[in-house]
């Protein structure tokens, strides 16, 4: 009898499994979809320029950390889900080159009491316009790009992202080279 059975549970097992990879796929392709659609105003290529003060009072030029990638993270203290990323871009400043963009969170005062409140001590820029959002086409909170040692952005993402995802998208982006600035230059 158990001969029986054994063909017919066999194959609700195969279709099961076929419908698990194909629900899965589905998933997939519409995560990715919802991702690209987001993404669509953010620039692409050649990296814009970046240069700024950062809140510890250090000049900040994006094009002295040519040779090696960087994560480029917009970001905003009204945010939630910029909260839920904060701990992720903290980890990876400590030994990736990262400076972080607070979008219309204030000025540096208040966003200096934020990242102590959070315990956070990576590069931040002041945008209280807008303005270096504008450039890049952010529109949207957080948005992350990963640029090349070459200066080209790599990747981008529009909406959380997590600490290993970022760091693939870093590995990616290809390897520092050993010219590569350690610290961001005094821009003149």
């Amino acid at each position: 009898m158990s001969g029986n059975q054994s063909p017919s549970v066999s194959a609700r097992r195969a279709k099961r499994l076929r419908d698990w990879v194909i629900n899965i796929a589905l998933i997939l392709a519409i995560v990715g979809a919802v991702q690209w659609w987001k993404a669509r105003p953010l620039v692409t290529g050649t990296a814009p320029p970046l240069v700024g003060v950062t809140l510890d009072g250090q000049a900040f030029d994006l094009a002295a950390l040519a040779g090696r990638p960087v994560l480029v993270h917009f970001w905003a203290s009204w945010c939630p889900v910029c909260g839920l990323m904060d701990g992720a871009v903290a980890a990876i400043a400590e030994d990736h080159a990262v400076v972080t963009v607070a979008m219309q969170s204030g000025g540096p005062q208040e966003l200096r009491r934020y990242m102590a409140e959070a315990g956070h001590a990576y590069p931040v820029i002041a945008d209280p316009t807008g303005d270096i959002a504008s450039r890049w086409g952010v529109v949207g909170v957080p948005a992350t790009f990963v640029v090349d040692p070459s200066g080209r952005i790599r990747d981008a993402v529009v909406g959380i992202a997590t600490q290993p995802g970022l760091r693939w998208r870093l590995w990616r982006a290809g390897p520092a080279s050993p010219e590569g600035a350690l610290e961001p230059a005094a821009s003149g």
